[in-house]
């Protein structure tokens, strides 16, 4: 695997690796990521990934400084799949003395995490188009457990007319439900155990829409009952058009996303399930 670290050096390697997938990821890799490199050499030539914990998208009384980053652990499960190319920057080559450019998004960056982390999708959408601009891939994958993440990048990319296809992968999941994260080694033995009420909420709310019921207050309630059993503190539920983000009195036909933020502790949890549409039932 090459370790390439500055945008010279990515570029010399991209000119031999053709067709290429790309994720991008701030590392502390777990299964989750690993699927997304499994699925990127779906169709292409070679695979690259980068790490970079981008301090941009992070606020001021948010986890950057503790974010884990156990890279030697990293490098070793990527070149282990096989990967072709790790971009490994520093924060000065991707943002150098002088850089003072950020792109905004717009409406879908504003809701949900963008209202509670202001800033952040400016962050992600920022470094997200330098990865593109330096790495040049043909397919990019992120997962769908950061669900707003992906429309943010998709509104971005439709926007700017980046020449880059961009595919969501599934949530991995423990046995017990809890989506795969990077933060998950943040809780204690007793969070960890109470964290599973999350994907219980989505569960039963989910379960519900498929008896028939279609009124988000009701889904929305039934989330917040399995986490009101726990020491979870709610940021929020959300249960939102598919595409927009945009919040629903009622879920239609078509299908929806329910989404929510919960904190334990000091470990911040977000999660979400998609209620598929009814005639694909």
């Amino acid at each position: 695997m090459k370790i390439a670290r500055t945008v010279a050096e990515v570029r010399a390697a991209r000119a031999t690796l053709g067709r290429l997938g790309f994720v991008p990821t701030m590392g502390a890799l777990h299964d989750g990521h690993m699927s997304l490199m499994a699925a990127a050499r779906d169709g292409c030539d070679a695979v690259a990934a980068s790490i970079f914990v981008n301090p941009t998208q992070f606020g001021p009384n948010e986890d950057l400084s503790r974010y884990p980053r156990p890279i030697e652990a990293d490098i070793a499960r990527l070149e282990a799949a096989g990967v072709e190319m790790l971009f490994l920057p520093t924060v000065d080559i991707v943002y150098p003395h002088g850089f003072d450019t950020r792109i905004e998004v717009g409406a879908i960056a504003n809701r949900l995490e963008g209202a509670v982390r202001p800033g952040h999708f400016s962050g992600v959408a920022t470094v997200v188009n330098k990865l593109f601009n330096i790495v040049a891939p043909d397919v990019a994958w992120f997962g769908q457990k950061d669900v707003q993440q992906t429309r943010v990048i998709l509104q971005m990319v439709r926007d700017l007319d980046l020449p880059v296809e961009i595919r969501i992968g599934a949530t991995l999941r423990e046995a017990d439900g809890l989506a795969l994260s990077s933060r998950n080694v943040y809780l204690s033995a007793g969070d960890r155990a109470e964290a599973v009420a999350l994907y219980r909420g989505l569960a039963a709310a989910e379960a519900a829409w498929a008896g028939g019921e279609a009124r988000t207050a009701t889904l929305r309630s039934l989330i917040a009952t399995e986490i009101a059993t726990t020491g979870g503190v709610v940021d929020y539920i959300s249960i939102a058009d598919g595409d927009t983000l945009e919040e629903l009195d009622a879920v239609p036909d078509a299908g929806a996303v329910m989404s929510l933020a919960v904190r334990y502790g000091t470990t911040r949890l977000i999660d979400n399930l998609v209620l598929a549409p009814r005639a694909a039932r």
